[in-house]
């Protein structure tokens, strides 16, 4: 049995009964009704986190967005610098990306994702992260706030952020200044972190045992499956694995756990990543996690015998799927991608079917 930490025992005291997951005594997902939906919890940020939740809500409905909270650029840093408060934006992002396909959810989804173009203030702004805003401010509470929005926008699914506090991203990165190609800097803030043209080496959170909300600890523990990526690698993906609540229940869990590789290297961030070195750092910030499966588009996996040997280092099998819209741009298909997932809970889960 899996000893569970004292942090882990404290935030499972702190939800309700009934949510805050199973005893870890076995691996994998345990048996679910006939005709029940998995629960899936998908962690990450940014575009990438909505193209992952465009797709799972086609496929589920019991779903839970685990976003990251260190974003400190444009609308959301400004309103982060000025208020103290969370940043606001892949929140926003991961809400627009729960709305239906319907009037209503399209409505809203452009609505919370229009910014403001105007020569003051409001320039830039989205009118989504404002909204979240007022709300946290009139509620003091993040989790209320954001199923609160959840709720108007019709959203199919639950928005988390996987911290109450701000944090920030710093890297170790190697090369960041191009005239001293061999020295190792230290990178602050997510937007840097993501532009720079170094190699980074590693990243890590302030503060560095940042609390993580307890209802995300609970989402965790108590889903079927948990979906990490895609997304910018050492901004969006990695800093979960960087909060230890979170990072403990990602290991405790009894959900089986699917890893979605992007279909190209970020500028900058990833330059040059073949998908196996992917996988690979992500090990180094997190050894003692396991996967189950390693999603990616079969175009985008040059060697696949590499990428299977790095996949079995996390105990995972590899699983090639055409997930790329066929305008050939670097982004994923929602009905692509939601039928690799479909597939893969199917083939892998042992828990359904589910409709």
């Amino acid at each position: 049995m899996t000893r569970r930490t004292p942090r882990l025992s404290r935030l499972r005291r702190a939800v309700p009964e009934g949510r805050a997951g199973r005893p870890a005594e076995t691996r994998g997902a345990r048996p679910r009704r006939r005709g029940a939906q998995p629960k899936v919890v998908a962690l990450g940020g940014g575009m990438g986190l909505s193209a992952s939740l465009a797709a799972l809500r086609r496929i589920t409905g019991d779903l839970t967005a685990v976003v990251t909270v260190a974003d400190d650029g444009g609308s959301s840093g400004r309103l982060r610098d000025e208020l103290g408060v969370l940043p606001p934006g892949d929140l926003r992002k991961a809400l627009a990306a729960l709305c239906g396909d319907d009037d209503w959810g399209q409505t809203w989804a452009r609505v919370i994702q229009h910014r403001f173009q105007s020569k003051g203030d409001l320039h830039e702004h989205a009118v989504g992260n404002l909204l979240i805003v007022a709300l946290w401010e009139q509620l003091g509470d993040h989790v209320k706030a954001l199923d609160l929005v959840g709720r108007l926008l019709g959203a199919h699914g639950r928005v988390l952020p996987m911290s109450a506090v701000p944090l920030e991203l710093q890297a170790l990165v190697k090369g960041h200044d191009p005239e001293r190609p061999d020295d190792i800097d230290t990178v602050r803030g997510q937007a840097t972190v993501a532009l720079t043209p170094g190699e980074v080496q590693s990243v890590h959170l302030v503060p560095n045992d940042p609390p993580a909300v307890p209802e995300a600890v609970a989402a965790v523990l108590d889903a079927d499956w948990v979906v990490l990526g895609p997304g910018s690698w050492f901004s969006s993906v990695i800093p979960h694995l960087l909060v230890p609540e979170l990072l403990d229940a990602l290991v405790e869990t009894k959900a089986r756990r699917v890893l979605s590789l992007n279909l190209a290297p970020q500028p900058g961030e990833t330059e040059g990543f073949s998908p196996q070195r992917h996988l690979e750092v992500l090990g180094r910030h997190a050894p003692k996690l396991a996967l189950d499966v390693v999603l990616a588009d079969e175009a985008a996996v040059p060697d696949r015998d590499l990428l299977t040997d790095a996949a079995k280092r996390f105990g995972a099998a590899v699983e090639l799927a055409p997930v790329a819209r066929p305008d050939g741009s670097p982004r994923h298909d929602p009905e692509l991608l939601a039928a690799a997932y479909d597939r893969i809970f199917r083939m892998h889960g042992r828990i359904g079917p589910w409709r």
